[in-house]
């Protein structure tokens, strides 16, 4: 029998909280390290030793080494425990959260794996390699900095390896958690959720390993205490698809009350076990799920059937030891500090994001636009990459609710001829039409922020520093079509001639962007600040504009966090506010704030408005 494991215990410091189950081991920690263009292993010397899950790039890794590292060797000598050692009818599994760019592994001189993709998990099966309690793993890693094709997101490419202009340090090897899980051969291998929360339902879809044939599941969600649904099922195949219908309380309160939003993040909680004739329990995992509904009408976004205005903010997801990897208690703190700072969703650019900080984004209620790296050159092979890549990303994040829209390209990067070749725009088009027939609940952006061919929504970037000009472009519908022929940031157009969602709803997807050195950091941003109390000021007067702007549906300020030489965040790199935070929060929230705040913001406040108000009447 497997063990119960109560829901709460390890709901996000488990490594994959989508698919949970009792027995597991973290492998983050002290491994044996060399950089070295050694093709065996035998001819690695493995004299230093690195903080997995940390680059060598990092401080916290221990190795805090930039410049090029074409060629990376781990190697982890453990002992199991008799718990973790497989019995007949068990297996033995290694999983990796993410390595960049290329992976093998061997489990005691044993090939057991290998893997292309630096923000995509793999799972290495190790029990035919294993001799008794000892168990040496060994990975070795290719990351070819320099090859554009690769899909990088923000990692510099140029040698040297500080960052430049928008490019930040680069990260190679492991990343992400490392993590063993003794499993029954009979057993889920996967388990994705889609909600319909107008029918009150949610449609599970399963798969089982081949052993599992001939066995039941049992499905049993739970809202706190109470059974919405308990089902079970026979496995005639291993591919399992069925709708589990829940009691519609049928009042509009009762009804609201079981829906997921940032304002109220109501998850169900959900069992599944694999039960064999007799009843016996072959596997138990532990999940969740939420009903929640994302759509657009009427050049509106819509949550849950309403309109609903997205408030974001640009996460590119850098920490200042970690790099762009974190511990859980700073993927929770930085979910809360977006909550803190009046935004209801993060925009995460350029960075497919642990799933440990997406559950805490499931858990506290914050959206979230999940965005593909980008590759820097167009090529068949990038396009093969960026596609088997994002193939693996939606496959293991299409189950958590917080995520309500993918986006494929930003700013044409990687399509520096999108206008004028037809092959780029059709790569816009496929990944477009891809995703959306693997996830027709979410929105889908084609190309964020101009040069648009293809999209759910109307995505722009301005970076005018001047809240009255942002007024202007934006106040109205009719003003927002007028934007759309005349205005051109960096030269080039908002749409392509072959978009058709003029009459989407619009977002200022990327705005702001004010740098404030407020600990004599070197860097830019936009526009600048001298001071704290400037900053705030000239924040306040740039949300004010937004959220006067008619014709839009919602905004992403860039940025959360000052990340390296960007220090246009409203927090530094170590999330200490810029400003007050409860002047920030209500700029953010289009409030007037507290009159007793220090900096007397209410008064700019309240002369913003005048000012602005009057500008859109001129306007």
């Amino acid at each position: 029998m497997v063990p119960f494991l109560p829901v709460q215990r390890r709901f996000v410091s488990y490594p994959r909280p989508l698919l949970r189950r009792a027995q597991w081991r973290s492998l983050d920690g002290p491994w044996q390290f060399d950089f070295s263009d050694s093709t065996e292993a035998r001819d690695v010397a493995f004299g230093r030793t690195i903080e997995v899950p940390y680059a060598p790039e990092t401080p916290r890794s221990g190795i805090h080494e930039l410049g090029f590292h074409p060629a990376l060797w781990y190697r982890r000598e453990l002992t199991l425990t008799p718990d973790e050692l497989p019995q007949a009818g068990e297996r033995l599994l290694l999983h990796f959260g993410a390595v960049d760019w290329a992976a093998e592994v061997w489990a005691n001189g044993q090939k057991v794996a290998e893997h292309q993709g630096g923000y995509t998990p793999f799972t290495a099966d190790l029990t035919s390699a294993l001799q008794g309690e000892t168990l040496s793993l060994t990975v070795h890693v290719s990351d070819d900095a320099q090859d554009l094709s690769l899909p990088r997101g923000k990692q510099d490419w140029q040698p040297g390896g500080e960052g430049h202009g928008i490019w930040y340090p680069r990260t190679s090897g492991i990343w992400q958690t490392v993590w063993l899980e003794k499993v029954p051969a009979a057993r889920l291998l996967e388990v994705r959720w889609t909600p319909d929360a107008v029918s009150f339902a949610v449609t599970l879809d399963s798969e089982v390993s081949p052993d599992a044939l001939g066995a039941q599941l049992r499905v049993t969600l739970r809202c706190g205490g109470q059974v919405l649904a308990r089902d079970t099922y026979d496995l005639s195949s291993r591919q399992l698809s069925r709708t589990l219908r829940l009691p519609d309380p049928g009042i509009d309160d009762a009804r609201h009350a079981l829906l997921w939003s940032p304002e109220h993040p109501q998850l169900l909680d959900a069992v599944l076990e694999l039960l064999g004739p007799d009843g016996e329990v072959f596997d138990r995992v532990e999940s969740y799920t939420a009903l929640r509904s994302v759509g657009v009408d009427d050049g509106r976004f819509l949550l849950n059937g309403r309109p609903y205005k997205l408030r974001l903010a640009l996460d590119q997801g850098y920490w200042p030891e970690g790099g762009l990897s974190a511990s859980d208690d700073e993927y929770r703190a930085d979910v809360e500090l977006a909550k803190t700072l009046g935004f209801n969703g993060v925009r995460k650019h350029q960075k497919i994001e642990s799933p440990q900080w997406l559950a805490w984004c499931d858990r506290l209620g914050l959206l979230v636009w999940e965005e593909l790296p980008s590759a820097y050159a167009f090529t068949p092979q990038s396009v093969e990459r960026l596609t088997r890549t994002w193939l693996d990303v939606v496959r293991r994040d299409v189950s958590h609710p917080c995520i309500v829209v993918w986006v494929v390209f930003n700013e044409s990067w990687g399509l520096p001829d999108l206008p004028l070749r037809p092959d780029q725009r059709a790569a816009v088009q496929a990944l477009y039409h891809l995703t959306r027939s693997l996830d027709t609940s979410r929105l889908v952006i084609g190309n964020d922020g101009w040069e648009q061919v293809v999209g759910d929504l109307l995505t722009i970037h301005d970076y005018s520093a001047d809240p009255a000009e942002v007024l202007g472009r934006y106040v109205s519908r009719e003003a927002l079509g007028r934007t759309l022929h005349t205005f051109r940031p960096g030269g080039r157009a908002l749409a392509l001639p072959e978009f058709t969602g003029t009459e989407a709803p619009a977002i200022l997807s990327e705005f702001g962007g004010i740098a404030f050195r407020s600990g004599g950091e070197q860097g830019w941003g936009y526009s600048e600040a001298p001071d704290a109390e400037t900053f705030l000021e000239r924040y306040a007067d740039l949300m004010a504009a937004v959220h006067a702007s008619k014709g839009l549906s919602g905004f992403c300020y860039t940025q959360l966090t000052d990340t390296y030489q960007e220090i246009n965040g409203l927090t530094r790199m170590d999330r200490t506010p810029k400003a007050d935070a409860a002047g920030l929060a209500a700029a953010t929230l289009g409030r007037q704030p507290d009159p007793d705040n220090p900096l007397g913001y209410d008064v700019r406040w309240r002369r913003s408005q005048r000012q602005l108000a009057a500008q859109g009447e001129r306007t």
